[in-house]
């Protein structure tokens, strides 16, 4: 790896941690998108989207189900 490729990924990958919100322990997935745009030739957020995992392009957080019991409601008196 040429010194200047290692740099060019090294300030990408700082960009991308920064952008994620400084997270730990996601140095390598940074270090691989990077490293992916540069050596792509991509450098923009169509990148970064393209390389995002499935699982978490859905961030939204879910709403909780109603987990409150149903009410029985009155039976009619029948006639016989």
């Amino acid at each position: 790896m040429t010194d200047d490729r290692q740099e060019r990924i090294r300030r990408r990958a700082h960009a991308i941690w920064e952008q994620a919100g400084r997270p730990d322990g996601a140095h390598q997935q940074h270090w691989d998108q990077a490293a992916a745009e540069i050596d792509g030739g991509e450098s923009g957020p169509k990148a970064k989207l393209a390389k995002k995992p499935a699982a978490a392009k859905d961030t939204k957080p879910k709403e909780p189900k109603d987990t409150r019991p149903k009410t029985a409601r009155p039976r009619k008196d029948s006639a016989s």
